[in-house]
């Protein structure tokens, strides 16, 4: 069998994501960014910090953006952005109503159209141990949707048991492609496929990256048979949807702390099936964790699916069942 990465497969409409993201930018920052000769498929972040150089996440590597327009790996050539520059982006990203936002800028980010997620920070303000709003702000990090459909092929194969989904964990490093496969992944089990029927998926979108809803409505396509929560912690997420939508799958993204935990339970309890990923590295890697050791322990998962971006994002590594038999080994990095 070919190594497989799941990344490549599929399109993204790049000329259409960077014009969502340069009409929220300050109009100096929009003429420097638009004269990038770059693939806009490509862009992952983009960073302004107050006075320091406009930073941009591309290919998987770090760069700065000279006032010439031009990429370069020299911090001392980076544009050093303004109060001016912050002050003006973040009104053009609420529509000039930042306290209409304000109960989303209290978990650190805005979802903006096109799905692309702004991540803010700056003062914190607490109110009986609550965070009541955030002053401030001095930090934006965007980061570009990527949706990439049919990127999840390669691996359906591996997911479908006599025609049932397998609880599958996904366990991947930072920025190597775990959430845009997870969401490729729900899209065809609620479309369809040839190994499987389509089914009903609840999706707790905790940080609106999986579909990245705008206004209530999916700026990705999850499917035709997919119910999202979004903004909601995933412990809470994943009973509500069992009580409420009845679905037959339940996908969430970064499974973390004891909470998450007994919320998985109880999904496989209710016999719901269950997709979700980690960071990490390996299986050995997430068996330290005590929650998750527990899961791995008991065999709960009975598909592993293990990324890693060192040469390509997207590259599957490897793929294990839960008895932790190999049943696909890429190429090892």
């Amino acid at each position: 069998m070919d190594n497989l990465v799941c990344m490549p497969k599929g399109h993204i409409d790049g000329d259409k994501h960077i014009d969502e993201v340069l009409k929220i930018l300050s109009v100096r920052l929009r003429r420097l960014v638009g004269r990038l000769s770059i693939n806009w498929c490509e862009l992952q972040e983009i960073r302004l910090r107050i006075n320091e150089p406009i930073i941009m996440i591309y290919g998987n590597r770090e760069y700065f953006v000279s006032e010439f327009g031009m990429l370069t790996s020299n911090s001392d050539k980076g544009l050093v952005i303004t109060q001016a520059d912050v002050k003006e982006t973040l009104e053009y990203i609420s529509n000039y109503s930042l306290y209409a936002y304000e109960d989303e800028i209290k978990q650190g980010f805005i979802t903006i159209q096109g799905g692309h997620r702004v991540g803010l920070a700056g003062k914190v303000v607490l109110e009986n141990g609550i965070i009541k709003c955030v002053r401030h702000i001095s930090f934006i990090n965007i980061r570009m949707s990527h949706e990439i459909k049919g990127c999840s092929r390669s691996v359906m194969p591996f997911i479908s048991l006599q025609r049932e989904v397998a609880h599958t964990l996904i366990i991947s490093p930072p920025r190597c492609g775990k959430t845009t496969l997870l969401r490729d992944i729900i899209r065809t089990l609620s479309d369809g496929n040839d190994f499987l029927p389509g089914m009903t998926v609840g999706v707790v979108d905790e940080r609106s990256e999986i579909a990245a809803c705008y206004r209530g409505i999916p700026q990705n396509d999850v499917g035709i048979r997919t119910d999202i929560l979004d903004c909601c912690p995933k412990s809470y997420g994943m009973l509500m949807l069992i009580r409420s939508m009845s679905p037959q799958v339940i996908a969430v993204d970064e499974l973390g702390g004891y909470q998450d935990i007994d919320a998985v339970y109880s999904v496989i309890n209710c016999g719901c099936k269950l997709i979700a990923t980690i960071h990490g590295n390996s299986i050995d890697d997430i068996r330290t964790r005590p929650g998750i050791r527990k899961l791995v322990e008991e065999r709960i998962f009975e598909r592993y699916i293990i990324l890693n971006g060192a040469k390509k994002v997207g590259q599957i590594c490897e793929i294990f069942d839960q008895r932790g038999s190999c049943l696909y080994g890429g190429e090892r990095i």
